[in-house]
This record gives C-alpha cells, structure tokens and sequence, in this order.
C-alpha cells in the first residue's frame, strides 16, 4: 500500500515558495530519495505549506524519511511544525 509524508511548515514567503519550486524543477532528487510523487501546496498569506510527498512502500517511506532529515534545515521551505504518515486510503487524478 502507498504511503505519504505530510509536513507543515509555517514561515514560508511567496519568494522562498517560488525558489523552492525553480530549485525541484532545475535540480534532482537528493541521491537514494524514493518518492513517487511530491505535492506542495502554499498559503502565501499566512506564510504556511504543506509538503505531501509519496512513497510506494513503507521501506521507501522510511528510506525518504532518513534522507529530509538528514537535510540541512536551510533546505526546507521554513520552519518544519510536523511531520506526519499517512496510508494512501484513494488517489485519483481527472
């Protein structure tokens, strides 16, 4: 069964937003990274994200899991308030 990382961070500026997306569009994945699929949604007001990045097993869940938290904290989109994993109950896309 799929599984995903969902993590929240507050602080996050529409600038920082828009140089996270250019550096995941231009760059690679950090080496041995083993998800599928990443998501990140922005509130640009309230300066929050939420990052929703999926794995196809629980080993490259863990596996994903070693490397972000390995990661220097700068990074991140800003400062990390959660981490949390979930079972991918549906996925659909229209």
């Amino acid at each position: 069964m799929p599984v995903a990382r969902v993590v929240t961070f507050e602080g996050v500026s529409k600038d920082r937003m828009e140089e996270m997306d250019r550096e995941m569009r231009e760059g690679q994945p950090p080496e041995g990274f083993p998800a599928t699929e990443i998501l990140a949604l922005h509130d640009p007001e309230a300066e929050k994200s939420l990052v929703i990045l999926f794995f196809e097993t629980d080993d490259d869940y863990k596996r994903g899991d070693e490397v972000l938290n390995a990661m220097p904290a700068g990074d991140t989109p800003g400062r990390r308030t959660s981490v949390t994993k979930y079972n991918v109950a549906t996925r659909m896309t229209v």
